[in-house]
């Protein structure tokens, strides 16, 4: 086959790399443009676009696909198949209806569980026991295609959001590595998914990275295990500065404190009080500082966080 690609972060870097190890070639690859990033906000290319062309692969970096003249450069391409990760951009009707075997999707959910942009956060937030990468038929709705194949995975109990994405983009690119001659033939069964259990993955927010000591310690864990490595969840110090939370873990404690309130500090972590139960912080981050484990943090920045006080009140 004559595949074209198309994808932009980390997890889709994986699934190139089965394409281009593969007897199919790779004719162009579509990613999203160079954004600013970093403290000087200076033009980055997309993990994508440093693969393809380290790859010497053509790269398309429109803003959208909907101008009739890129879609006649894609048509031009004569490509037989499209397969998309995490590309980011919408494909209208016309373009998935130009090539003569259409497009594949891997998608880092058991669909209908999780459509859309953050699936691998959303299941850890949520408490999911397991989740797993599915190779769907694109079509117009939002991941709403038939399943063609699927792979499960358990979501470890400690997992964070990037060591489950490493996980899955990995289980994806083996998927599509494991079925790109079946495509080819038309060998695999597109099975619709069912009505039920749908979910939709909104796309993350780093307000919502902000820890509310009103919930339930085993909440707040799922939360900073899924936003770390980004957007790291977080509390305001006693000095109203910003704190990220880079780990933590809830302590089999009861305590009738106020949510927030700073109730131990020692090498272990520190220990606050939630809605429900005690959390201990283990790595921490103070503002304009690295993150450090807690009997570091403790050495250099303990008026941040004192006994009794409370975190995330200013």
């Amino acid at each position: 086959m004559r595949i074209l690609f198309a994808g932009t972060p980390d997890f889709a870097v994986a699934a190139l790399d089965a394409l281009l190890a593969s007897d199919h070639e790779v004719v162009a690859v579509y990613t999203q443009p160079d954004r600013p990033a970093g403290r000087g906000r200076r033009p980055t290319p997309p993990p994508v676009k440093v693969r393809a062309e380290e790859a010497g692969l053509p790269v398309h970096q429109p803003e959208s696909l909907r101008d009739a003249d890129e879609q006649q450069r894609l048509a031009e391409l004569g490509a037989d198949l499209g397969v998309v990760a995490a590309y980011g951009l919408i494909l209208p009707r016309a373009v998935l209806e130009l090539l003569p075997l259409g497009w594949v999707n891997l998608h880092a959910s058991r669909l209908p569980r999780w459509r859309g942009a953050a699936p691998i956060q959303r299941a850890i937030l949520a408490g999911d026991r397991e989740t797993g990468v599915d190779l769907m038929q694109m079509g117009p709705g939002l991941d709403t295609g038939p399943v063609l194949a699927e792979t499960v995975l358990p979501i470890g109990p400690r997992e964070t959001g990037g060591e489950l994405h490493d996980r899955l983009a990995a289980a994806g690119a083996e998927l599509l590595r494991t079925h790109l001659d079946d495509l080819a033939a038309g060998r695999l069964a597109a099975m619709p998914q069912p009505e039920a259990g749908v979910t939709y993955a909104e796309r993350i927010d780093p307000g919502q990275a902000t820890l509310d000591w009103q919930r339930p310690a085993v909440e707040l864990d799922r939360l900073v295990r899924a936003f770390h490595p980004w957007p790291v969840a977080r509390t305001t110090a006693t000095d109203g500065s910003s704190l990220k939370v880079h780990a933590a873990e809830p302590v089999a404690e009861a305590t009738t404190a106020e949510p927030g309130t700073v109730l131990a500090v020692g090498p272990e972590g520190i220990d606050v009080a939630t809605g429900d139960g005690v959390l201990r912080l283990t790595r921490l981050q103070a503002a304009g500082a690295r993150p450090m484990a807690a009997a570091d943090f403790l050495n250099g920045r303990r008026e941040l966080v004192p006994h009794g006080s409370r975190l995330g009140a200013s």
